[in-house]
């Protein structure tokens, strides 16, 4: 500890943190990449292990050592499994953006420089996504997506490129949500709603029944259109000053004025990955004149589920006669630890059954930008994560993040399975409706 020099990489962090860690292991048969390598170096305890003799200068930061950080999925799961309350997302967050410093930012990324500006210059603008996917939204009208994997053209893309168009769900046409839309019946609250970006984009009509649930459930629902992206996409990259910078401007959107003079009781989000970046500003700026801001920001984020097992759901009536299952998004489960909601969601729709899935709390490869970044291992846990889906027999699985959605549809549709991917909220919107108004939901 002594030896650490106030310039070198990891210097930044709390050197308690690396003390926290006893080595015990039994956060190895939580990490993704340890159940599927078998290798101490791509466990939590190796790659603190490797950090903290990085930060002594025991260790060059080569290029071996940062093949196993980089490796790392960010998933949390070790948090969930350690005894020791060992924060590593407080270790290797701050690592990375010293590695990302050190190495030239954007630069230091192993993707193509194309790629890089679609993932930190267009991905994070909903707007900018909408419009890039236009392409795409005219070849599934016109089917032309189909025809082309039929003619086996989709296997002349680049790698990435095609993992991107696998991953491509069915693009919806539906407009923007407005600024406000007063609750059904009796209010029983005022909320804002978080969009994200990539969700916005791809999975607006989400967005869309997240309103309407919390309508139904008696919520006035505030969606300002300044807001932007969480920032996590660039944090998780290791570019904090541009996270920052986000975090900055959802922090003076969401505060006063608001459209009651009551203000919000609560800014609520459908995106695991998204909610706990938000929940983690007070953090992210507590140096910075945005602290106290952020602090009071950060303690009124709710994940959908969590803000209505709070509030207390309205009954829904209509029966959803389905077997399904349930992902636990990483950053839902390990990040947030909430795990019993969206069971309460899905327990609470009439005709659903719900089974347990095996490895529930295992990442399913998303993380993010990780299946751009690290598309071998993303793969295998996409393919790990789905073959679990399928030994449930279930006709839906259910999921509280973006990234998870897109990961587990691309693997279902690839087994040809007859299986709804879906979030948890678009069950409960449909049982919402009345049976001559809503479609029933078919397996897809």
């Amino acid at each position: 500890m002594e030896n650490r020099q106030a310039d070198a990489t990891g210097s930044r962090i709390d050197y308690q943190l690396f003390l926290d860690c006893v080595h015990c292991g039994l956060c190895t048969a939580a990490c993704p990449t340890y159940v599927e390598l078998g290798t101490e170096m791509d466990s939590p305890r190796g790659r603190i292990y490797l950090m903290r003799s990085v930060t002594d200068g025991r260790l060059a930061l080569d290029g071996d050592v940062r093949r196993h950080l980089d490796l790392c999925l960010d998933c949390r799961a070790c948090e969930s499994a350690c005894p020791s309350g060992v924060q590593y997302g407080r270790l290797i967050e701050p690592f990375r953006i010293d590695m990302a410093e050190r190495f030239g930012g954007e630069a230091a990324s192993p993707l193509p420089r194309w790629l890089r500006w679609v993932l930190f210059h267009v991905f994070p603008y909903r707007h900018r996504a909408r419009m890039a996917l236009w392409p795409a939204r005219i070849a599934q009208t016109l089917r032309l997506d189909r025809w082309m994997e039929r003619l086996g053209l989709v296997r002349l893309l680049p790698r990435r490129l095609r993992t991107m168009q696998a991953m491509l769900p069915r693009l919806g046409q539906r407009k923007p949500i407005p600024t406000f839309l007063p609750a059904y019946g009796r209010r029983r609250a005022t909320v804002a709603l978080f969009l994200g970006c990539v969700a916005d984009a791809m999975f607006r009509d989400i967005n869309w029944k997240t309103a309407e649930v919390l309508r139904y459930n008696g919520c006035d629902v505030w969606t300002p259109a300044e807001q932007v992206c969480c920032g996590a996409l660039h944090y998780h990259s290791g570019l904090e000053a541009e996270a920052k910078a986000f975090a900055e401007m959802n922090c003076r959107v969401f505060r006063p004025p608001m459209p009651t003079r009551s203000g919000i009781d609560a800014i609520v989000t459908n995106v695991a990955g998204c909610g706990a970046m938000l929940k983690d500003y007070g953090h992210l700026l507590k140096s910075t004149e945005t602290g106290d801001a952020a602090e009071r920001f950060a303690s009124q984020v709710r994940d959908v589920s969590e803000f209505l097992a709070d509030l207390g759901l309205e009954p829904p009536r209509r029966p959803l006669r389905l077997k399904a299952t349930y992902h636990d998004a990483c950053h839902l489960c390990h990040a947030q630890q909430i795990r019993q909601p969206p069971r309460q969601i899905l327990d609470a729709i009439p005709g659903l059954e719900l089974v347990p899935l095996s490895e529930s709390e295992l990442c399913c490869g998303a993380a993010g930008s990780y299946n751009l970044t690290q598309p071998e291992m993303a793969e295998r846990l996409g393919e790990r994560k789905v073959r679990n889906i399928l030994a449930t027999g279930a006709q839906a699985v259910f999921t509280g993040n973006a990234g998870c959605l897109l990961q587990i549809g691309r693997f279902v549709r690839e087994q040809k399975a007859n299986v709804w991917v879906a979030h948890p909220i678009e069950a409960l919107w449909h049982s919402y409706q009345d049976a001559d108004s809503a479609v029933p939901v078919p397996p897809r």
